[in-house]
């Protein structure tokens, strides 16, 4: 097989959740086990860090390994989803894992794959664990799929563990409680391995500090150890000063993914920083300031507050949930334009009503959907929109939707496009 007939091959005969939903997911972990016992366990061979959390894990790892890559440092990223390559889910430096080595993966692993039929992501998983063993990075980001407990990237004994954001996703998967959802995210953490919370939330932090208890693992909670005590919030960059709160040092930021969310998520990135000096990992402030005002270029993150065009204003962000949603209104409060015009559409196992409550009634819609067989019809989402108030109409794909967006705009509008990763990664650009 060639690269696309490998994609191809993945796509089609492995389960994957994107496209089926819960069904394609396997709880145990017994899977992947066996597949990296063939590949004589890769995952062993490098250090890493592993993060969880329901919103703000992709910016954290993405932001982690800016920083790590600054300092000069061999880092891996293993990232889900992807929005337009399947390679963007594996990278070293930032550059995503080459052609020939999925397409040799998948041949030379094929006659196990047809006897263990691992879903989609398990089989993902291994191949970045393997790539990132042969290319014998210096360390490792990451980033759960799904979870925690059951994730099939928890078979890695990290030497840190990082848990963002706690918020409603997933529920007929995780739970439908907070706690609930934070005990699958706190399987992450290992017996004596630190644990960095970025945001302490007392709905669940007792859920935390009760599992590292057991575990023995040392727990810090980021926003009792840092604190953001001026920003400046843009259009095209976030400037903030970070305070230490037990030195009292003051640090300038500025980053170059400038939704206001991220303050959040820059707290859990510092401290887990700290502890990553602290054993012995050289990283100084000037690397991560710099890695900070570049985190784009050298990680390749992209449908994060991502702007695409500037006549109409036009923005891709990746937010899917209520808690994403909330942070998208959050930034758009910073935003000057005329008239509003959001291009969206979701899952069908997400709480859509609770999302759309939120939006604005005063922006035009263009309800659509993601070419996946788990997208909600845009028909439907239109007949829930109505219900809350919203007014547009339906498109039948992502790029009709965009195209009509486009053409309504006029060069003092703002185009917004949200709601899905599989509907930024379907924007034609």
């Amino acid at each position: 097989m060639n690269y696309q007939q490998t994609i191809e091959y993945l796509y089609s005969q492995l389960p994957m959740f994107s496209k089926v939903g819960a069904s394609a997911l396997k709880n145990d972990l017994l899977n992947i086990r066996e597949l990296c016992g063939i590949l004589e366990h890769p995952e062993t061979k490098f250090p890493s860090v592993h993060i969880a959390g329901t919103n703000g894990k992709g910016s954290t790892s993405h932001m982690l390994s800016a920083i790590l890559q600054q300092a000069g440092y061999k880092t891996g990223l293993y990232t889900s989803p992807h929005l337009h390559d399947f390679r963007e889910r594996i990278r070293i430096n930032g550059a995503m894992i080459p052609e020939e080595v999925v397409t040799q993966f998948v041949q030379r692993m094929q006659p196990a794959l047809d006897i263990i039929q691992p879903s989609f992501f398990e089989v993902t998983v291994a191949i970045a664990f393997e790539y990132f063993a042969e290319e014998k990075v210096d360390i490792a980001i990451i980033e759960t799929g799904l979870g925690g407990r059951l994730d099939s990237t928890n078979i890695i004994t990290p030497i840190l563990s990082v848990i963002t954001n706690i918020s409603y996703d997933h529920m007929n998967i995780l739970g439908d409680t907070l706690p609930l959802i934070a005990y699958e995210k706190a399987g992450i953490i290992k017996p004596d391995v630190p644990v960095v919370i970025s945001e302490t939330q007392e709905e669940v932090k007792h859920v935390f500090t009760e599992t590292a208890d057991l575990r023995h693992a040392p727990i810090r909670f980021a926003d009792q150890d840092w604190q953001i005590i001026h920003d400046e919030p843009g259009v095209a960059l976030l400037q903030v000063t970070a305070k230490d709160l037990l030195s009292g040092a003051l640090y300038p930021l500025v980053l170059d993914l400038p939704g206001r969310y991220q303050e959040r998520n820059i707290l859990g990135v510092l401290t887990a920083i700290q502890i990553l000096q602290q054993i012995g990992w050289k990283i100084s402030p000037e690397h991560i300031s710099t890695a900070l005002s570049k985190v784009k270029q050298l990680t390749g993150l992209g449908g994060r507050w991502e702007v695409v065009k500037e006549h109409p204003y036009t923005v891709l962000d990746v937010g899917h949930n209520e808690a994403g949603i909330r942070a998208i209104l959050e930034q758009l409060a910073l935003v000057q334009y005329k008239r509003l015009h959001i291009v969206i559409g979701f899952v069908k196992d997400k709480d859509v009503a609770a999302a759309l409550k939120q939006l604005p009634a005063h922006a035009t819609y263009y309800f659509t959907k993601a070419q996946i067989p788990r997208a909600l019809p845009e028909t439907d989402l239109l007949q829930i929109a109505h219900t809350t108030g919203l007014q547009g109409n339906a498109y039948p794909d992502v790029p009709t939707a965009y195209k009509a967006a486009q053409q309504h705009a006029a060069p003092d509008d703002m185009v917004l496009v949200c709601g899905s990763v599989f509907i930024v990664g379907e924007v034609p650009l």
